[in-house]
Order: structure tokens, then sequence, then C-alpha cells
């Protein structure tokens, strides 16, 4: 399938009005972390874009905004990877297979792709981070004749926390694809690399001035990451970030999600940097 006819999101019905979708297999992931892979109760396929995300429904509990981590090609199945950390992810992570929640989405502008042909690309995630990234570089690899060099930078805390560590592994084995991997800390005897993400940056082999990057950390180590593209050379026209706020209404109506003059359900998740640039740096905004 050619990226200029990837499946565009269908307009929802009612986007407030969720479907329905049950659970056909829950994985483990890291600690606190885990995967639901879901498929829809109509059998209606589902279509999404990289970066995109939706609200998901635990009937009596609750709902909460989560990317999507799975295939946009694949529109039969529908993957979530969600970290326990409130009331509906808890309830969540007690469901099991052949249960159902609801399912509102998707939302949000997605990682843009097609922008950077002719590019090198730079992924630059930590932890969990790598789950809304997953989407795009499942893309990017779709379509890996229109880019140059595609680089992983991925960090964690310690060994115990690299999340989808078998496919960094398998990705790594690839010839067109450099994947470097750090941890904050190990233990005694650990041979592979300790350190900061922006030391990764640092080493990794791309043309700065024409290097496409994204970035998915939180938002205190989004400033770091960006600081160390600047200083390889990448322009901050050239950068673009996801950030996270506490959605509740997925359109833009309730504006919980406000940052600035900006809405980031509608207006984001994803940004090009130097569109948030001043109000990024402002604290607690």
């Amino acid at each position: 399938m050619d990226g200029a006819l990837l499946p565009r999101p269908a307009p929802a019905d009612d986007p407030m009005v969720p479907r329905t979708f049950r659970i056909e297999r829950r994985a483990a992931e890291v600690d606190g972390c885990f995967t639901l892979t879901l498929k829809a109760t109509d059998g209606r396929p589902f279509a999404f874009q990289p970066g995109q995300f939706n609200m998901l429904y635990v009937f009596g509990v609750g709902e909460v905004a989560i990317s999507v981590s799975g295939d946009c090609r694949d529109l039969n199945t529908l993957t979530h990877t969600i970290r326990e950390v409130g009331t509906v992810t808890r309830a969540m992570a007690k469901l099991r297979v052949g249960d159902v929640i609801g399912v509102r989405g998707p939302f949000g502008r997605p990682w843009p792709i097609a922008e950077a042909y002719g590019n090198d690309i730079l992924f630059v995630t930590g932890t969990v981070g790598l789950a809304p990234l997953r989407p795009l570089i499942y893309e990017v690899l779709n379509r890996r004749e229109h880019f140059g060099k595609v680089v992983i930078c991925y960090g964690s805390r310690g060994t115990h926390d690299i999340l989808y560590e078998k496919q960094l592994h398998q990705w790594r084995g690839r010839f067109d694809l450099q994947v470097h991997v750090t941890v904050h800390s190990a233990p005694s005897g650990y041979r592979g690399r300790v350190g900061s993400v922006a030391n990764l940056v640092k080493i990794a082999r791309f043309d700065p001035d024409h290097t496409t990057a994204y970035v998915c950390r939180s938002e205190t180590m989004t400033r770091p990451a960006v600081q160390a593209l600047h200083d390889r050379g990448i322009t901050s026209d050239r950068i673009y970030v996801t950030l996270e706020r506490n959605m509740k209404c997925g359109v833009g109506f309730c504006g919980h999600c406000q940052m600035g003059p900006s809405f980031m359900c509608k207006d984001g998740p994803v940004y090009r940097y130097d569109t948030i640039e001043d109000i990024f740096t402002v604290r607690e905004l």
C-alpha cells in the first residue's frame, strides 16, 4: 500500500458516542504497563493516522485519552499500550480477554510524514514514550524508500523498563535502521550503554541539515532532548514533539487540554516545535 493511499479516518457518527471493542489479547509490558489488542464488536474497520489518540472508556468508571500504538495499516486491529496512573487505567488493567470497552476517536493531529521525504529521520524517546511513536516508526519503515538514514534513540530508567525490548532488538537487526538504547542506571556487568538520551543524539549518525526529528518524552525531558537536537544543528522547524494534557472531551469543548491559545486534543497533540517554542518554555502553563 503506497503512503498516499493510506486509509483516512472516517468521520465518527457522533464523536461523543463510543463504539464498543472487545479485548482480544492482553499482554504485560514493563512494570505497571500493559497492551490491549482490540476488535470492533460491529466488525467495521477502524482507521487512524500515526500520532492520533482515542478516548478509551471503562464502563461505570470513566474514560481516558490513550495514543494508538499499533500499525495504522491494520484496519481490523486496534492496539493501545497503557500505563497504570489513575482510576480509569487501574480499572482497565483489571479487564480480561473477552471484556468490552468503549472507544471514541481517533482524535488529534498526526505526525507529519510526507513532509520529511528526502530527509534523514531521527526518533527520540524514552520509557513508555515509544508507544505513541511506534505507529510512526511502522509507517516510516513501510515507506522506507522515501528517507535517508533512520535512527531511533531510546532511553529508559533501568534495564527492567525497556518497552518493546524484543522489537527494539528486531529493529536493530535491520541493515537500514540505527537503534541506540541507553539506561540511566544498570547493574554491575551490564554491557549496554548507560547515560542520557541526549548523549545518544550526540553520537547518532545523520545529516543535521537534512534531518527531521520526532520527539516523544515527558515535557520535562523534552526540553533537554530538543536542546541536544539544536546542538547537533537541527532547527526547530524540523523538530516535532507530542504533548499531553488532561483531555476529557477529545473535541475541544471542555478546555481541560488547553495550553495557551491551543487545544491539544484538536490542535495537537503533535506540534512542530517552532510553533510552540515560546509557550513551551513557560513553566507550569
